[in-house]
């Protein structure tokens, strides 16, 4: 999946080379892309580039978050999943290694440009991980990094997407903590809102957390309106709607 807008201006087209794929199920799917020219893409975690998807009677242009912090060098990477209808995502299947691929970016304004000095807390279902995951290696590996929990709601087990990364940080990081949420695709957002409502809207009065939301359709928007309405500052929920 991607943001909901391709590009905001104009930038430079580039060439990637795909280094490396990675199934992480039999419907998603992470790209390595390096441009051919040896340089370094430059971003800010939750950051998108816009792809120039390859057509039989047109060329269009598709968004795709980069998953990779920016501290993560050359490749970067882009996970997205195919979908009924999709012909982006099916075009971007098709590519194999050596392929070649246009985009330009980076775009968006669902960044982490400087890491939180308070709890933060990110919300996330499905490939809408891929902003977020950015974000919180990104948060780790900073010399102070905060109190961080990510809740994250997947239809299945195989679809919590970097599940052993984020265990694997939980475990050596006392102040990071992974709570996956396993539920009917129609009750995802249904259990990301009780959750946050039991936990940081009714189960006390802290209000200087950040939180960091980012999802497909109109449940991020009733989160971000469920956080502001109950005392948190504006500039503290951060939030992408896919």
């Amino acid at each position: 999946m991607s943001p909901s807008d391709s590009h905001t201006s104009s930038r430079p087209t580039r060439t990637a080379r795909v280094e490396r794929i990675f199934d992480h199920t039999s419907d998603t799917r992470s790209l390595f892309l390096a441009p051919v020219d040896g340089s370094r893409l430059r971003y800010l975690p939750g950051q998108f580039i816009s792809i120039a998807i390859t057509l039989p009677d047109e060329t269009r242009t598709r968004p795709y978050t980069i998953a990779s912090p920016p501290t993560g060098g050359t490749p970067f990477e882009i996970c997205f999943n195919r979908v009924a209808g999709g012909r982006g995502a099916d075009w971007l299947f098709d590519r194999q290694l050596g392929h070649s691929v246009e985009f330009t970016g980076p775009y968006g304004a669902f960044t982490m440009e400087s890491v939180p000095a308070v709890e933060t807390i990110f919300l996330a279902d499905a490939t809408a991980i891929a902003p977020i995951r950015a974000m919180i290696q990104h948060a780790a590996e900073s010399t102070a990094p905060p109190l961080m929990t990510l809740l994250y709601a997947a239809r299945s087990p195989e679809h919590i997407l970097y599940r052993a990364e984020f265990e694997s940080l939980a475990a050596r990081a006392r102040g990071f903590h992974f709570e996956p949420l396993i539920l009917p695709q129609s009750e995802l957002y249904e259990g990301l809102r009780t959750e946050t409502e039991r936990r940081w809207v009714r189960g006390d009065g802290n209000r200087s957390r950040h939180f960091y939301i980012c999802g497909i359709g109109k449940g991020v928007i009733a989160l971000r309106d469920l956080l502001r309405g109950a005392g948190y500052e504006r500039r503290a929920v951060h939030y992408e709607q896919w």
